[in-house]
């Protein structure tokens, strides 16, 4: 086999199921009788979604059903990154949440040492906020893929751009 044989390694979210697992989550909010009457909701502004309650109860129950509703959408939920409650004005709380898009550095050398550790010709190159993986072999390239779901990571991959 004369040519080599690639495939990206890249960390996405569909923002438009994010939409519609907040819009859902808003509806949810705004029929529930726990929540008559409360200050609750949850927006998105590029890649951070921010959710705003009465007390640290309430947003728990905002977050754990935005998480449902995310999860029902197919968003992976180690794309989310929390941050602290805070306390805001009128006595409410917010909380931030960061959408992850695309592989830092860290995690990017962290794939790549697990992929040299494996001790296969396959050639793994960081492309920004992506990797690119080179092989000789289609099946050296699908034993990376499979090693890498098999890790645990604390972070969001997907595999695209599979070239033969």
């Amino acid at each position: 086999m004369a040519s080599e044989c690639s495939f990206d390694i890249v960390s996405k979210v569909d923002l438009q199921e994010v939409d519609n697992a907040v819009q859902q989550t808003m509806k949810e909010v705004r029929t529930r009788y726990d929540f008559k009457g409360s200050v609750s909701e949850v927006t998105r502004s590029g890649s951070e979604l921010t959710i705003l309650a009465d007390d640290r109860f309430r947003l728990r129950s905002v977050l754990e059903i935005l998480n449902q509703r995310l999860a029902k959408r197919g968003v992976p939920l180690k794309a989310l990154k929390l941050g602290e409650p805070r306390e805001s004005s009128g006595g409410t709380v917010t909380q931030s949440v960061t959408l992850q898009e695309g592989i830092g550095t860290d995690q990017a050398r962290e794939i790549v040492k697990i992929i040299k550790g494996l001790k296969m010709k396959a050639q793994p190159t960081i492309m920004g906020d992506q990797l690119r993986v080179k092989a000789k072999s289609r099946d050296e390239l699908q034993s990376v893929i499979a090693t890498l779901k098999e890790q645990n990571l604390d972070f969001d991959i997907q595999f695209t751009n599979y070239r033969s």
